[in-house]
């Protein structure tokens, strides 16, 4: 029941998020907007701050024909920053892959073999997020209770141990845990 709720809140937050940016032009990740001005907000993201942030992406087989609904959240979030002028130096943002949502990492052909022959609607949001700094970090685990060939994923994709073992060395490097 908890993780149900988890989920919920989860995919209804990345919804919302990615509802209330239009796409602008001269975003660090093109195609999507930053958060809405909002004057005399009491938290807004500081330049001098360093955000370290890990996404915990959990997905269950079922929901992959459709782009994950958290990545374009976390694409509004990184332009956020760059909006607040956060430097690349204090974006350290990581997204760790696992369960179902490893899946996303696969290249095409690899996605499509294993969905029924339907294109993975990630890569693109994926080779992008990349290019902005954010790290993508798949479980090793993952990788080899599913049987994946690591040259099947993406080269935006770094295989760890174990997703277990990135989130808490990510934690105790002073990452903020989002999801999961």
């Amino acid at each position: 029941m908890k993780n149900s709720i988890t989920k919920l809140v989860v995919t209804s937050l990345a919804l919302l998020l990615s509802g209330f940016a239009q796409a602008e032009d001269g975003m660090l990740v093109s195609g999507f907007g930053a958060g809405r001005d909002l004057p005399g907000a009491h938290l807004s993201p500081d330049p001098n701050t360093e955000y370290k942030v890990v996404f915990d992406l959990v997905v269950q087989d079922e929901n992959l024909d459709d782009p994950y609904p958290f990545l374009p959240a976390i694409a509004v979030y990184m332009n956020t920053l760059q909006k607040f002028d956060v430097p690349a130096k204090n974006r350290k943002i990581s997204i760790v892959l696992h369960r179902g949502s490893g899946l996303i990492g696969l290249k095409n052909e690899a996605f499509k073999a294993r969905n029924g022959g339907k294109d993975n609607p990630n890569i693109e949001l994926i080779r992008k997020l990349h290019k902005a700094g954010v790290t993508f970090h798949q479980c090793g685990q993952g990788v080899l209770a599913r049987g994946i060939d690591e040259n099947d994923l993406l080269p935006e994709i770094q295989v760890d141990y174990w997703a277990l073992t990135t989130l808490i060395e990510l934690g105790r490097q002073g990452y903020v845990k989002i999801g999961g």
